[in-house]
């Protein structure tokens, strides 16, 4: 299958091209960056030596339609002007916002601008795969939506809904690439800080949707996200109220099922936690749960890695049920620590 990439300068676009270049049915025909465009590949991602002599391209709508499917990872509001262009039958994932969200009314608030519609959400572990892989169009959800919605998904029927509290770390590339005096290494080492703090993360609406969506009640979760002195994974801690009494061992054994055919999703023995530097370069999850009697909550300990499975591995996961592959095709990848 020919493949684009449109945003490839960018983190996550660099991780597209760094796990496809090892795909064994997709081939990249176009690399495309806008602003970046002319630019020599390895200048920005001096890693993929694989593409040595090979510059950015100009985003070219002509070249774009002659692929089987297009990468798009472009920041919200971008996207949709691009996509717009495009023949409908050309497959599209994109690692942006602009089509996760089902209801106007929240992307106005937590993003502004126009509001594009909705595709296929493209969590497989939490989306029906046929659903998937009928679709031409799907929206890969956000990297800390990933992590929470995973973490607590299989007890959500067990937990009060509107009584989910997060605390979640995620390093520097998660904020972008685009030069900001808050993500540069002196004000980020040796450093922790809260950003968007009080409920106004623009990845709140998303697992609510998802969640509520899989429960069928109205789930309401308050998020506070933390800036980690580190480029690349997210540690969240997902506690939630039960509403009903049962035991550590039933807990675990809810989310060993619920995971039982996950080529990704690991529940880890007990005792041993999930660390981010475990999860880099790959597109797994690792997940620990706890059950805290004093307060009567189950607390979810849950590792990826943000341009992994928060971004460019599950991209390439939803492009491999579209075309009917193995999930983990091009994704059978140990760590990097």
């Amino acid at each position: 299958m020919k493949i684009g990439v449109v945003g490839a300068s960018g983190y996550a676009g660099g991780e597209l091209l760094r796990l496809l270049s090892n795909h064994p049915n997709f081939e990249i025909v176009f690399i495309g960056a806008h602003s970046n465009a002319g630019e020599s590949i390895t200048t920005l991602h001096p890693h993929l030596t694989g593409f040595e002599g090979q510059s950015f391209s100009p985003v070219s709508i002509d070249d774009l339609n002659k692929c089987d499917l297009v990468f798009t990872a472009l920041p919200h509001g971008e996207s949709a002007k691009l996509i717009s262009q495009l023949n409908e039958q050309v497959k599209i994932v994109d690692l942006g916002a602009d089509y996760r969200l089902t209801d106007k009314a929240q992307w106005d608030k937590y993003y502004g601008g126009s509001y594009a519609g909705n595709w296929a959400y493209g969590l497989p572990e939490l989306t029906n795969h046929v659903e998937i892989a009928k679709a031409k169009r799907v929206s890969n959800p956000g990297c800390y939506a990933t992590a929470i919605a995973l973490s607590i998904a299989p007890a959500i029927n067990q937990v009060e809904h509107e009584d989910i509290v997060v605390v979640a770390a995620s390093g520097t590339s998660g904020a972008g690439r685009a030069a900001r005096l808050n993500l540069i290494g002196s004000e980020v080492m040796n450093n922790l800080t809260s950003y968007k703090f009080g409920g106004v993360h623009q990845h709140t609406p998303e697992i609510e949707q998802i969640l509520s969506s899989m429960s069928g009640k109205l789930v309401k979760i308050s998020f506070t996200p933390i800036l980690a002195p580190m480029p690349r994974g997210i540690l969240a801690t997902v506690t939630a109220k039960l509403n009903t009494s049962i035991s550590s061992a039933t807990l675990r054994t809810i989310y060993q099922d619920f995971y039982r055919e996950s080529k990704f999703v690991k529940l880890l023995p007990e005792g041993q936690m999930p660390m981010t530097n475990s999860v880099i370069g790959t597109n797994n999850v690792s997940l620990q749960i706890a059950l805290d009697s004093h307060v009567n909550r189950i607390v979810i300990s849950t590792a990826i890695d943000n341009l992994g499975k928060g971004a460019a591995g599950q991209a390439i996961q939803n492009a491999n049920l579209m075309f009917n592959l193995a999930e983990n095709a091009g994704l059978q990848l140990t760590g990097v620590r």
